[in-house]
Parts: C-alpha cells; sequence; structure tokens
C-alpha cells in the first residue's frame, strides 16, 4: 500500500540554513509573479483519483483506498475512510459491507475507474468553479501503475469533455528510486498527456507538481542537490514546475528540513501544505500572520508564483463549522492579495477533506458505522455543499465578490433570506438540444440565452437537479425579452423525482402563454408543494416554433 501524505507530519525543530546549487538560486533582484494562467489566477483542486472496486475492470482488482485490507470487503472494521460518500450521482456502485444506509438504501461506493465515475466529478468540477484538477501520481511504478496510467487516461477524458485543466502532480512520498524514475515516468508516459488541449499550461509551458521536497520526515528523505536536480531536469523539459512544499518551507523549521530554501525557490510556483496543520478559525488566522502574508512577500521577491491550500477540515474531527472554517482561509487570502489557491482536496474520503459531494445526514450514512455526516455540527448541509463554497470562495478570490469575512453561501439551497432561485446554476439535463442552444443556457441567469430542443420530436423534457430533495412551490420560465420574439403558447408539464429515475406528476399538462408585451414569462403554480430533488418539464406543444424552448427556468420555495 503507498504511503501518502495522510499520515500527519510530526512537527520537528530544525534550523533553518541556505545552500546553493548551480544555476538554481534565485535570490536577488525581484521579479513580478507570473501572469494569469491555467494555475495562475485560477483554483485548483488536488484530485486523487484513487478509489477501485473489485469487478469494476480496474488491473489493480482490489477495494483500493476504501479499507484497510484492499482484498476484503469494507466494513466497519475494515475501514480507511472518515466520510461517505454521496454516490447518487453514479450509474455504477459497488456493494460493501456495511450495514444499509439509515435511509434503508444500499451501502454502496464508486470506483475512481469507471469513466462515469470521473466525468461526474469532473461536471462538478465545471459547474463550481474549480478551474484545474491536480492528478495525483505516486510512485507508478509497482502493482498500482496500470490503474493509475488508465485514470490518467480517464481523467484526459473527462477535463476534455468539460473544459477544465489538469496536471499531474507526482507525490513523491515513499519513493524510494525517486530521482531517477520520476524521470523515466515523465519522459515515458505522462509527458504524452501534455498534447491534450485540457492539459495545464502556465506561461506557455505544461504545468508539473512535485509534492514532498524537503518534509523533515523518514518518508521524503532525498537531500537537497537531489532535489534539486529533479526540479533543473524537468524545467530542461520545459516545464513550469509546481512545488508542494512543507508549511514552515521559509523559515526551514518544523516540517521543513533545513538547507532547502534553494530548493524550494528553484520552483515555478510554491503551495506550502496545511493539511493537519490548522482545525479551526483562530488557526487560520494564526497562519495568515505568521506564514500567509509573509510567504507571499518572499515569493512575490523571488519571482515565484504563489498558490497556498485551502481545505473544509475534516469531517470525522468536526473542523468545518458548516463553512466558516473554510470561508475565513478564503477571506484571510485574498486580503492577503493571493492569486491562486490549491483545494486539498477534491475526493480525499481518507482524510475526511474532501469538497465531493458528501452524505448529507444520518439517512445517507451506513448504521452503525459511526462516521459522522456533514450535519455534524447540527446545522443542515446539502451533499454539494463544500462544492458551492469554493465556487463563491473562489470567485471573492477573483474579484467576482466583494471581500466579506461572512460567508454568502448557505449550507442549504433555498435556506437564506429572501426567496432564492433554487434552480440557479444548477446541474440540468435535457432530452435533446439543437445547435448550441444547449440545457445549461435555461439556469445561467442570462435572459438572452435560451435551451431549444431538437425541432419537429415532440415530447422533449428539461430538467434540473436542485441538489437535496426541497419543497418548491412555484416555477417561473422565460423566453428571450426581444420583440422578436413573438407570443406563443408552449403545452407543459411538471414532473418530480427523489432519484432523477422514477418521476410522478407535479403539475398535469396546460398550456402557458409567452408574450413579448408582458415580459415573455409565465409561471406554474403548485401551492400544495412539491417535495423532490429533480423537477422536469415535460413540452409537448409549441405554437410558435416546433420545439421547446426556455431561457429561465427558475425554481422557488413559495
Amino acid at each position: 500500500m503507498t504511503v501518502s501524505r495522510r499520515t500527519l507530519l510530526s512537527t520537528l525543530a530544525a534550523g533553518a540554513a541556505g545552500v546553493t546549487f548551480g544555476g538554481l538560486t534565485t535570490a536577488g533582484t525581484a521579479q513580478a509573479a507570473g501572469p494569469a494562467g491555467d494555475v495562475v489566477g485560477k483554483v485548483t483542486v488536488g484530485y486523487q483519483g484513487w478509489f477501485a472496486c473489485p469487478g469494476d475492470g480496474a488491473p489493480i482488482n482490489a477495494w483500493w483506498h476504501w479499507s484497510q485490507n484492499w482484498s476484503q470487503t469494507p466494513s466497519p472494521s475494515n475501514n480507511v475512510i472518515r466520510a461517505w460518500p454521496d454516490s447518487r450521482d453514479f450509474t455504477r456502485t459497488y456493494q460493501t459491507a456495511y450495514a444499509n444506509l439509515g435511509n434503508g438504501g444500499p451501502a454502496t461506493l464508486f470506483s475512481s475507474y469507471d469513466q462515469q465515475t470521473i466525468d461526474t466529478h469532473f461536471l462538478w468540477m465545471q459547474q463550481n468553479g474549480c478551474d484545474t484538477a491536480a492528478l495525483q501520481r505516486f510512485n507508478p511504478n509497482g502493482s498500482e501503475g496500470p490503474t493509475r496510467d488508465a485514470i490518467t487516461g480517464r481523467v484526459r477524458t473527462a477535463a476534455e469533455a468539460h473544459s477544465r485543466k489538469f496536471y499531474v502532480m507526482y507525490d513523491v512520498s515513499g519513493w524510494t528510486n525517486m530521482q531517477s524514475e520520476i524521470k523515466a515516468d515523465w519522459t515515458s508516459k505522462m509527458s504524452a498527456h501534455t498534447s491534450s488541449s485540457a492539459y495545464a499550461r502556465q506561461s506557455g509551458k505544461p504545468v508539473v507538481g512535485i509534492w514532498g521536497f524537503g518534509f523533515n520526515d523518514a518518508n521524503h528523505p532525498w537531500d537537497a542537490a537531489a532535489c534539486a536536480d529533479v526540479i533543473s531536469w524537468f524545467k530542461a523539459q520545459g516545464c513550469y514546475v509546481m512545488g508542494g512544499v512543507p508549511t514552515w518551507w521559509r523559515l526551514g523549521t518544523s516540517d521543513s528540513r533545513a538547507g532547502y530554501l534553494d530548493v524550494y525557490h528553484a520552483f515555478d510556483m510554491l503551495s506550502p501544505w496545511m493539511v493537519g496543520r490548522i482545525g479551526n478559525v483562530g488557526d487560520v488566522d494564526n497562519f495568515y500572520t505568521n506564514a500567509t502574508v509573509p510567504d507571499l512577500a518572499d515569493c512575490n521577491a523571488h519571482g515565484i508564483d504563489y498558490q497556498p491550500c485551502a481545505l473544509p477540515g475534516d469531517v470525522s474531527a468536526r473542523q468545518r463549522a458548516h463553512g466558516d472554517f473554510m470561508w475565513r482561509q478564503f477571506y484571510n487570502m485574498t486580503r492577503a492579495g493571493v492569486q491562486s489557491v490549491y483545494i486539498s482536496m477534491f475526493d480525499e474520503f481518507n482524510e475526511g477533506n474532501q469538497i465531493a459531494k458528501t452524505a448529507e445526514n444520518q439517512s445517507q450514512v451506513p448504521s452503525g458505522s459511526g462516521l459522522l455526516a456533514l450535519d455534524e455540527d447540527g446545522t443542515a448541509c446539502s451533499s454539494d455543499y463544500y462544492l458551492r463554497l469554493t465556487a463563491d470562495g473562489g470567485k471573492m478570490l477573483k474579484g467576482q465578490l466583494a471581500l466579506t469575512a461572512t460567508r454568502p453561501t448557505q449550507p442549504v439551497l433555498g435556506g437564506g433570506g429572501g426567496n432564492p432561485d433554487l434552480a440557479l446554476h444548477r446541474p440540468v439535463a435535457e432530452s435533446s438540444h439543437t445547435q448550441v442552444y444547449a440545457a445549461g443556457n435555461a439556469v445561467d441567469g442570462d435572459p438572452s440565452t435560451y435551451w431549444e430542443s431538437a425541432n419537429n420530436a415532440f415530447p422533449q423534457w428539461l430538467q434540473v437537479d436542485l441538489g437535496s430533495t426541497v419543497t418548491t412551490r412555484r416555477i417561473v420560465l422565460t423566453l428571450p425579452p426581444s420583440t422578436a420574439w413573438g407570443a406563443r403558447t408552449q403545452t407543459i408539464a411538471v414532473q418530480g423525482s427523489s432519484d432523477g429515475s422514477a418521476f410522478s406528476t407535479v403539475v398535469g399538462s396546460a398550456d402557458y402563454r409567452f408574450d413579448p408585451a408582458t415580459g415573455n414569462t409565465a409561471t406554474i403554480t403548485y401551492s400544495g408543494g412539491s417535495t423532490a430533488r429533480y423537477l422536469r418539464l415535460l413540452f409537448t406543444a409549441n405554437t410558435g416554433w416546433p420545439a421547446g424552448q426556455v431561457s429561465g427556468f427558475s425554481v422557488y420555495a413559495d
């Protein structure tokens, strides 16, 4: 089993010193940090992609990273995860030996080897402002190698399909022959992926990450010269090299070995590790003063891009404070002037620090497992809450939201004041669309963009995923306000579902008039309310055009 940074690095005392290696010392003339690219000015998420299950077709044929003993089915006594994933969006999952979920459903887990799993993860990234995925790559030369190689190809496919960027990030933890083998792996396998339109580039160079140089523990034993050699080699290949470094890299103390400052300064970008270092808002503020601000100043002085970590907090340790812990990190980074952020991590269910969809409450957790859900502190949270929180944090970092210490993201959609549109920017599905008029146009908040189904092919449907089961009472539909859109009547029914497959009628088929003289708006009310996660509009006629048409699909609780 691969040793990874899940094991908390102990805090050790060490002195700070500096050495110079040929051509790598960058101290001296201050330079501006790099321009915006695929990592600078972006939200990057660490992506493990390291879960497998027997029967998924993966070469490893094991419960990879789901259990202590990979040859045995995960159970409460054979468990290495700290949170239970919400697997409702996956088309294929695998039965475990846990008891049924609290709601009676089967306790199943996903496999990263299934293309649909990774496609779903990258769709979530696309929907929630995650620009780039750093695919973790550990020593690929053992039995895990073929599975990791295949998953890299699946990540590439998903990134291309969902307009996300990705890059290879080597985690060198426990990699004995790292210095030579990392070069061979890049040359023979990984460099081929840089031909993808989705491979991340910065300043025109393909990005490569290296996590683990300089850590003061037995899993990262290489001397400074060996580390400097690897960085220099990748730069000679034309790469932009990102370094995942110890928290106290700048001082050469605690988790950092002394004498590595010139190694750190040789990277193009630095990302100090924070998991296990902070656990509450007070810790976050201390690190703002003692690490973030002086780290950023040092990087700016050396022309190095800076990408600190933000983490949601370990669910099992009750660190999350319904999002306030993570939001304080976003706030402190933004007020410090940080341009880029690295989320630790997207799918790290082993540490409990994942932002991917997670069990909302005990009804979605295996009974008797002892695992906590997102509502562990008494505040209800939808399974996608930390994805949505990441989206808002990224917007604030990019200047698209005003700097605020008060978290704007509601734990449950519709949980804030007023009466928000529950469908805005939510995932959508469709029976079909024509040309560029896809389903996403109906929930993008832009009245001039619209969805149009295939022509002359009724019935057609448009569906929104509200993220969790909620009670709604009103739908407002619009067409573009332009007078070029003449009046028309569309025949529409509304259906609801809790699982996205079995639908029941919410509002029967009826005619709805859209007239530019009155805003091209139609309202569908159902005062008794409908409790569903998915709402579907079923179109069977349109007097103005032989297709279903909607520019705005808004859903309200009242």
